[in-house]
Protein backbone atom coordinates (compact mmCIF):
# COMPACT_ATOMS: atom_id res chain seq x y z
CA UNK A 1 0.00 0.00 0.00
CA UNK A 2 1.19 3.11 -1.11
CA UNK A 3 0.39 6.59 0.76
CA UNK A 4 0.32 9.81 -1.07
CA UNK A 5 0.04 13.70 0.16
CA UNK A 6 0.95 14.52 3.88
CA UNK A 7 0.70 10.94 5.10
CA UNK A 8 3.26 9.72 2.23
CA UNK A 9 5.80 12.25 3.63
CA UNK A 10 5.56 11.18 6.76
CA UNK A 11 5.62 7.23 6.11
CA UNK A 12 8.65 8.24 3.94
CA UNK A 13 10.36 10.26 6.77
CA UNK A 14 9.28 7.65 9.15
CA UNK A 15 11.10 4.56 6.77
CA UNK A 16 14.06 6.66 6.69
CA UNK A 17 14.31 7.49 9.98
CA UNK A 18 14.15 3.54 10.59
CA UNK A 19 16.82 3.07 8.13
CA UNK A 20 19.31 5.40 9.62
CA UNK A 21 18.82 4.37 13.40
CA UNK A 22 19.08 0.41 12.80
CA UNK A 23 22.09 1.44 10.49
CA UNK A 24 23.94 3.37 13.58
CA UNK A 25 23.03 0.66 15.96
CA UNK A 26 24.88 -1.83 14.11
CA UNK A 27 27.62 0.03 14.00
CA UNK A 28 28.13 0.50 17.21
CA UNK A 29 27.45 -2.79 18.52
CA UNK A 30 29.91 -4.44 15.77
CA UNK A 31 32.21 -1.73 17.20
CA UNK A 32 31.42 -2.17 20.75
CA UNK A 33 34.67 -1.74 22.27
CA UNK A 34 36.01 0.97 21.14
CA UNK A 35 32.34 2.47 22.23
CA UNK A 36 33.03 0.84 25.32
CA UNK A 37 36.87 2.91 25.61
CA UNK A 38 34.90 5.85 24.63
CA UNK A 39 32.76 5.91 27.62
CA UNK A 40 35.58 5.16 30.14
CA UNK A 41 37.37 8.39 28.54
CA UNK A 42 34.34 10.41 29.44
CA UNK A 43 35.04 9.36 32.56
CA UNK A 44 38.86 9.45 32.79
CA UNK A 45 39.84 11.57 36.27
CA UNK A 46 43.78 12.15 35.54
CA UNK A 47 45.49 13.18 32.22
CA UNK A 48 47.79 9.82 32.54
CA UNK A 49 44.12 7.94 32.38
CA UNK A 50 43.48 10.16 29.48
CA UNK A 51 46.24 9.14 27.72
CA UNK A 52 46.08 5.43 27.99
CA UNK A 53 42.24 5.45 27.17
CA UNK A 54 43.18 6.93 23.77
CA UNK A 55 45.88 4.43 23.16
CA UNK A 56 43.87 1.72 23.47
CA UNK A 57 40.80 3.42 21.39
CA UNK A 58 43.72 3.55 18.60
CA UNK A 59 44.48 -0.13 18.99
CA UNK A 60 40.83 -1.39 19.10
CA UNK A 61 39.79 0.42 16.29
CA UNK A 62 41.55 -0.88 13.26
CA UNK A 63 39.56 -4.41 14.43
CA UNK A 64 36.46 -2.79 15.47
CA UNK A 65 35.53 0.62 14.61
CA UNK A 66 36.92 0.25 11.11
CA UNK A 67 35.31 -2.71 9.67
CA UNK A 68 32.32 -1.50 11.20
CA UNK A 69 32.64 1.79 9.39
CA UNK A 70 33.20 0.13 6.10
CA UNK A 71 29.68 -1.86 6.17
CA UNK A 72 28.09 1.30 6.99
CA UNK A 73 28.88 2.93 4.21
CA UNK A 74 28.42 0.28 1.67
CA UNK A 75 24.33 0.81 2.59
CA UNK A 76 24.77 4.35 2.53
CA UNK A 77 26.05 3.79 -1.02
CA UNK A 78 23.50 1.44 -1.52
CA UNK A 79 20.69 3.95 -0.45
CA UNK A 80 22.56 7.15 -2.33
CA UNK A 81 23.27 4.90 -6.03
CA UNK A 82 19.31 3.78 -6.10
CA UNK A 83 18.90 1.16 -4.06
CA UNK A 84 17.04 2.52 -1.13
CA UNK A 85 15.07 -0.77 -0.42
CA UNK A 86 18.25 -3.01 -0.11
CA UNK A 87 17.86 -5.49 3.12
CA UNK A 88 19.61 -3.59 6.15
CA UNK A 89 21.14 -6.34 7.58
CA UNK A 90 22.22 -8.50 4.98
CA UNK A 91 23.96 -5.85 3.19
CA UNK A 92 25.73 -4.23 6.51
CA UNK A 93 27.10 -7.91 7.16
CA UNK A 94 28.31 -8.27 3.87
CA UNK A 95 30.16 -5.32 3.56
CA UNK A 96 31.57 -5.83 7.16
CA UNK A 97 32.56 -9.32 5.84
CA UNK A 98 33.88 -8.06 2.73
CA UNK A 99 35.87 -5.12 3.52
CA UNK A 100 37.03 -6.34 6.86
CA UNK A 101 41.04 -6.78 6.30
CA UNK A 102 41.54 -4.08 3.85
CA UNK A 103 39.42 -1.75 6.37
CA UNK A 104 41.54 -2.85 8.83
CA UNK A 105 44.98 -2.59 7.54
CA UNK A 106 43.70 0.93 5.93
CA UNK A 107 43.21 1.74 9.69
CA UNK A 108 46.73 0.39 11.03
CA UNK A 109 47.49 3.19 7.64
CA UNK A 110 45.84 6.26 8.94
CA UNK A 111 46.57 5.36 12.81
CA UNK A 112 50.76 5.28 11.27
CA UNK A 113 50.07 8.67 9.93
CA UNK A 114 48.49 10.06 12.78
CA UNK A 115 51.31 9.50 15.35
CA UNK A 116 54.00 10.66 12.81
CA UNK A 117 51.84 14.04 12.51
CA UNK A 118 50.70 14.36 16.14
CA UNK A 119 54.86 13.56 17.45
CA UNK A 120 55.79 15.93 14.54
CA UNK A 121 53.03 18.63 15.88
CA UNK A 122 54.11 18.26 19.84
CA UNK A 123 57.87 18.24 18.65
CA UNK A 124 57.66 21.24 16.50
CA UNK A 125 55.47 23.08 18.88
CA UNK A 126 58.52 23.09 22.02
CA UNK A 127 61.33 24.65 19.01
CA UNK A 128 60.93 28.37 18.47
CA UNK A 129 61.67 30.50 15.49
CA UNK A 130 60.97 29.07 11.79
CA UNK A 131 60.38 25.40 12.87
CA UNK A 132 57.28 26.55 15.28
CA UNK A 133 56.31 27.86 11.85
CA UNK A 134 56.13 24.17 10.67
CA UNK A 135 53.34 23.37 13.53
CA UNK A 136 50.94 25.08 11.69
CA UNK A 137 52.34 22.89 8.24
CA UNK A 138 51.71 19.33 10.15
CA UNK A 139 48.55 20.93 11.49
CA UNK A 140 47.34 21.51 8.02
CA UNK A 141 48.61 18.03 6.77
CA UNK A 142 46.84 16.66 10.02
CA UNK A 143 43.25 18.71 8.38
CA UNK A 144 43.75 17.10 5.23
CA UNK A 145 44.56 13.44 6.88
CA UNK A 146 41.38 13.70 8.45
CA UNK A 147 39.46 14.98 5.29
CA UNK A 148 40.39 11.60 3.14
CA UNK A 149 39.76 9.61 6.19
CA UNK A 150 36.29 9.72 4.91
CA UNK A 151 37.19 9.89 1.44
CA UNK A 152 38.60 6.56 1.94
CA UNK A 153 35.62 4.59 2.99
CA UNK A 154 33.44 5.68 0.15
CA UNK A 155 36.35 4.47 -2.10
CA UNK A 156 36.29 1.24 -0.87
CA UNK A 157 32.53 0.66 -0.67
CA UNK A 158 32.59 1.86 -4.39
CA UNK A 159 35.27 0.09 -5.90
CA UNK A 160 37.50 -2.72 -6.51
CA UNK A 161 40.93 -1.09 -5.44
CA UNK A 162 44.18 -2.17 -3.70
CA UNK A 163 44.45 -1.04 0.08
CA UNK A 164 47.46 1.96 -1.00
CA UNK A 165 45.84 2.48 -4.45
CA UNK A 166 42.76 3.89 -1.74
CA UNK A 167 44.71 5.69 0.40
CA UNK A 168 46.31 7.49 -2.19
CA UNK A 169 42.93 8.38 -4.18
CA UNK A 170 41.67 9.51 -1.03
CA UNK A 171 44.43 11.83 -1.03
CA UNK A 172 44.02 12.87 -4.35
CA UNK A 173 40.62 13.88 -4.27
CA UNK A 174 40.57 15.67 -1.23
CA UNK A 175 43.40 17.38 -2.26
CA UNK A 176 41.75 17.85 -6.01
CA UNK A 177 38.35 18.90 -5.07
CA UNK A 178 38.88 21.25 -1.94
CA UNK A 179 35.56 23.01 -2.09
CA UNK A 180 33.70 19.46 -1.93
CA UNK A 181 36.07 18.30 0.63
CA UNK A 182 35.71 21.27 2.86
CA UNK A 183 31.83 21.58 2.64
CA UNK A 184 31.66 17.77 3.54
CA UNK A 185 34.11 18.10 6.64
CA UNK A 186 32.25 21.22 7.60
CA UNK A 187 28.81 19.27 7.56
CA UNK A 188 30.84 16.27 9.09
CA UNK A 189 32.15 18.32 11.84
CA UNK A 190 28.05 19.75 12.43
CA UNK A 191 26.60 16.57 12.76
CA UNK A 192 29.44 15.32 15.57
CA UNK A 193 29.27 18.69 17.31
CA UNK A 194 25.55 18.88 17.81
CA UNK A 195 25.54 14.74 19.23
CA UNK A 196 28.01 15.43 21.40
CA UNK A 197 27.55 18.78 22.88
CA UNK A 198 23.57 19.36 21.91
CA UNK A 199 21.69 15.98 20.91
CA UNK A 200 23.07 13.35 22.70
CA UNK A 201 21.04 10.88 21.52
CA UNK A 202 21.80 11.34 17.96
CA UNK A 203 24.73 9.03 18.81
CA UNK A 204 23.33 5.91 19.12
CA UNK A 205 20.61 6.62 16.71
CA UNK A 206 21.59 8.91 13.67
CA UNK A 207 25.08 10.19 14.47
CA UNK A 208 27.59 7.55 12.46
CA UNK A 209 24.87 7.28 9.55
CA UNK A 210 24.53 10.59 9.12
CA UNK A 211 28.09 11.15 8.57
CA UNK A 212 28.41 8.29 5.81
CA UNK A 213 25.54 9.54 4.00
CA UNK A 214 26.92 13.08 4.11
CA UNK A 215 30.41 11.51 2.95
CA UNK A 216 29.36 9.55 0.33
CA UNK A 217 26.90 11.92 -1.47
CA UNK A 218 30.23 14.04 -1.60
CA UNK A 219 32.18 11.48 -2.98
CA UNK A 220 29.74 10.33 -5.22
CA UNK A 221 29.45 14.02 -7.00
CA UNK A 222 33.38 14.10 -7.12
CA UNK A 223 33.14 10.75 -9.00
CA UNK A 224 30.55 11.90 -11.00
CA UNK A 225 31.80 14.92 -12.34
CA UNK A 226 35.35 12.66 -12.88
CA UNK A 227 33.35 10.22 -15.26
CA UNK A 228 32.04 13.15 -17.40
CA UNK A 229 35.27 14.71 -17.89
CA UNK A 230 36.62 11.12 -18.75
CA UNK A 231 34.15 10.59 -21.13
CA UNK A 232 33.95 14.17 -22.65
CA UNK A 233 37.80 13.91 -22.94
CA UNK A 234 37.58 9.87 -24.75
CA UNK A 235 34.82 11.30 -27.17
CA UNK A 236 37.51 14.29 -27.90
CA UNK A 237 40.16 12.14 -28.26
CA UNK A 238 38.12 9.62 -30.53
CA UNK A 239 37.26 12.64 -32.66
CA UNK A 240 40.53 13.91 -33.57
CA UNK A 241 41.98 10.07 -34.00
CA UNK A 242 39.42 9.58 -36.59
CA UNK A 243 39.90 12.77 -37.87
CA UNK A 244 43.77 11.91 -37.91
CA UNK A 245 42.96 8.44 -39.67
CA UNK A 246 41.09 10.15 -42.73
CA UNK A 247 43.57 12.38 -43.57
CA UNK A 248 47.13 10.51 -43.05
CA UNK A 249 45.64 6.42 -44.57
CA UNK A 250 44.15 5.46 -47.97
CA UNK A 251 40.18 5.37 -48.60
CA UNK A 252 38.90 2.11 -46.93
CA UNK A 253 42.26 0.80 -44.87
CA UNK A 254 41.59 0.90 -41.32
CA UNK A 255 43.55 2.15 -38.36
CA UNK A 256 43.49 0.93 -34.87
CA UNK A 257 44.48 3.13 -32.11
CA UNK A 258 44.47 3.31 -28.53
CA UNK A 259 41.87 4.56 -25.70
CA UNK A 260 42.22 7.56 -24.07
CA UNK A 261 43.91 7.82 -20.32
CA UNK A 262 41.67 7.99 -17.82
CA UNK A 263 41.94 8.47 -14.05
CA UNK A 264 42.78 6.38 -11.75
CA UNK A 265 39.11 6.38 -9.96
CA UNK A 266 36.96 5.39 -12.91
CA UNK A 267 39.39 3.69 -15.41
CA UNK A 268 38.66 0.08 -15.69
CA UNK A 269 35.63 -2.16 -16.10
CA UNK A 270 32.75 -3.39 -13.76
CA UNK A 271 34.03 -6.12 -11.16
CA UNK A 272 32.30 -9.59 -11.11
CA UNK A 273 31.01 -8.32 -7.96
CA UNK A 274 27.70 -6.32 -8.16
CA UNK A 275 27.95 -4.15 -5.53
CA UNK A 276 31.13 -2.30 -6.54
CA UNK A 277 32.80 -1.15 -9.93
CA UNK A 278 36.49 -0.14 -11.20
CA UNK A 279 39.56 -1.95 -10.49
CA UNK A 280 43.24 -0.97 -9.63
CA UNK A 281 44.87 1.59 -11.58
Amino acid sequence: MEFRGIMGGFYRISEWIMRLSVINVLWIICGIPFFLLGLILLQAQSTDQVLQTLILMAVVSPFTLFPSTAAMFVVARKWLTGEEDTPLFKTFFRGYKENFVQSMLGGFIYMLLAVILYTNFRFYGTQGGSFGILRFLVLSLSVLLFISFFHFFSIMSHLHMKLLQIVKNALLITIGNPIRSISMIILNGTVIYVSLAVFTFLIPFFMGSLIAVVSFWHFNLIFGKLQEKQQEMAEKEALEAEETAKAELPEGEPKAYGESGSHPLTEGQSSDKPDKQGKPE
